[in-house]
């Protein structure tokens, strides 16, 4: 595969990843400002502090920033401008996907471009987004249900999972880390947090109605089955980059399959007490790191290489 293609399905992949999470705070953000307590204003904070705008939170309307997330076409982070780049990068190799999955992208990309799309998020931003949210889920469906399991395919879902596990970890710092304003300790904002990763019903059926933080932070870090929890995300990256690897050079200690391993094996023996005792920020922290060394290590072996690596001796 060349290099532009793979880098074209792997940015697609994280692009489509990041879109539909934006849109799962900006929903629960609004949906927490309905309710004048100091709960739903912390959950708003959350949101906002988890989308990493330093300049979000001293808007003066949630909905203003809500309104910018979704439609502003000259914010790198808004929902806009990420489909428009998941939609850009996947008609640069549309010969690589297949029909059905090119119609959901390219539907939901009209729909959020087109001239009345800020008028029917004022009419009924609830349904605006999660209307939004299911066409990105009919599209990963898609692709699939519709892509051979290939090269292609793998770089797409390669995106997707790197994206999930840093955004995930991202918010988690948020709520869980050391530099947090205030314990997350109020029902309404821990089942918000819930809600922003899409977890509240899993974790209904694994902890019952006992909502606490604790069992929070090792749900959507340390589950192994769950498809949004960070152990889960790293070992799927580490799968799809040791099918990959075959076909391109090994990296050595850098190599990304490598260094996906010792993400996925530091996850897989993580102890939820020791992370309590000692704090979990450094622990997200290294995440983050890794998340981002795994990405620079995927552009080194395979998009950014050295012609002479694929060059005949």
């Amino acid at each position: 595969m060349l290099a532009r293609v793979a880098d074209s399905l792997y940015w697609v992949g994280r692009y489509v990843e990041r879109a539909e999470h934006i849109c799962r705070l900006s929903d629960v953000m609004l949906n927490a400002t309905l309710d004048r307590t100091e709960a739903a204003a912390q959950v708003a904070r959350i949101a906002l502090a988890a989308v990493g705008d330093p300049e979000a939170e001293k808007a003066a309307s949630p909905y203003a920033v809500a309104t910018a997330l979704v439609l502003d076409r000259e914010d790198p982070g808004s929902i806009v401008t990420s489909l428009s780049r998941a939609r850009e990068n996947a008609r640069q190799v549309r010969d690589q996907i297949t029909t059905e999955a090119w119609e959901r992208l390219n539907l939901v990309f009209l729909r959020m471009t087109g001239a009345d799309a800020g008028k029917a998020f004022a009419d009924g931003s609830q349904a605006f987004l999660h209307d939004t949210i299911a066409d990105l889920h009919l599209f990963k469906g898609a692709a699939d249900a519709t892509m051979s399991h290939g090269e292609g395919w793998r770089f797409l879902l390669l995106g997707v999972y790197l994206e999930r596990a840093s955004l995930i970890g991202r918010l988690l710092e948020v709520c869980f880390g050391d530099g947090r304003r205030r314990p997350l300790g109020d029902h309404f904002a821990l089942t918000s947090v819930l809600r922003m990763s899409c977890a509240l019903e899993p974790y209904l059926r694994r902890y019952t109605a006992d909502i606490q933080p604790r069992s929070i932070l090792q749900f959507l870090l340390l589950d192994e089955e769950f498809p949004r929890s960070i152990r889960f995300s790293t070992a799927q990256i580490e799968e799809h980059l040791s099918a990959l690897t075959r076909y391109g050079p090994s990296a050595g200690q850098a190599s990304p399959e490598r260094l996906a391993g010792r993400l996925k094996a530091r996850l897989q023996y993580a102890d939820i007490d020791e992370l309590e005792a000692l704090g979990a920020s450094g622990f997200l922290t290294t995440v983050g790191d890794e998340c981002a060394a795994i990405h620079q290590a995927i552009y080194e072996t395979f998009v950014a290489y050295p012609l002479e690596l694929r060059l005949p001796a």
